[in-house]
């Protein structure tokens, strides 16, 4: 009685270590996920923000066209915000792209490091149940 108490104690502890150490990494990555939807929501809140600037100073412009000078003026601006357009979107597509390789190296790690963990703890283990087995071979071995 007192064994079955013991093995089961045994199993509950070890279900119990198993169950740690599967939702560790998980803890970490969802911990990663969320600092990374923050730190893309800012990202993408401060994009659109200078999209909009931009858009709202050529409305802007636009309303100031009164004759010929300022129509030319005006269509001087568009080709050069178009540039600067087409410059901040490639920008930000790098730096989003950065942000998710940032990201997929960091979970890349927190997988390996689980990895690595998992694999020396089955060597641990596997070494703590063959010495028990390799002393009575040397026993009845005298």
């Amino acid at each position: 009685m007192i064994q079955d108490k013991a093995m089961q104690d045994k199993m509950m502890n070890a279900f119990t270590e198993q169950t740690k150490n599967l939702y560790t990494p998980m803890r970490k990555i969802n911990a990663l996920l969320v600092e990374n939807m923050e730190k893309m929501t800012d990202f993408q809140l401060e994009a659109l923000k200078a999209y909009s600037h931009m858009g709202l100073s050529q409305m802007k412009q636009a309303t100031e066209v009164k004759d010929a000078d300022t129509v030319r003026d005006y269509s001087a601006s568009q080709a050069e915000m178009m540039s600067n357009l087409s410059k901040k979107i490639l920008e930000d597509a790098k730096t989003m792209a950065d942000m998710s390789m940032e990201f997929k190296a960091e979970v890349e790690k927190i997988l390996e490091q689980s990895r690595s963990q998992a694999f020396n703890k089955a060597a641990e283990e596997t070494k703590a149940e063959a010495k028990p087995a390799a002393k009575p071979a040397a026993a009845a071995a005298k």
